[in-house]
């Protein structure tokens, strides 16, 4: 398993999680997507994102300015 880095700091709502959504398209399941944002709404957003997709938001963290979101990207539905 992986993780990838994507850095949105700088950027206001709701472009961090619109970049987070196509980034973890490109996943695998079970990878991760650390997402660096500085936008304070992220917070909420990343929260109500994982809960709306069944992703997992495993870590969040602050340091100064910059919010860290670690972000594992759920199993691929099953087609039958």
């Amino acid at each position: 398993m992986s993780e990838t880095v994507l850095d949105v700091r700088g950027f206001n709502c709701p472009l961090p999680v619109l970049k987070a959504n196509r980034a973890l398209r490109g996943l695998g399941a079970g990878d991760s997507l650390r997402v660096l944002a500085t936008d304070r709404a992220s917070v909420s957003d990343f929260r109500s994102f994982c809960k709306e997709t069944g992703h997992a938001l495993v870590a969040f963290g602050e340091e100064g300015d910059v919010l860290s979101f670690v972000i594992r990207k759920k199993a691929d539905p099953v087609e039958s």
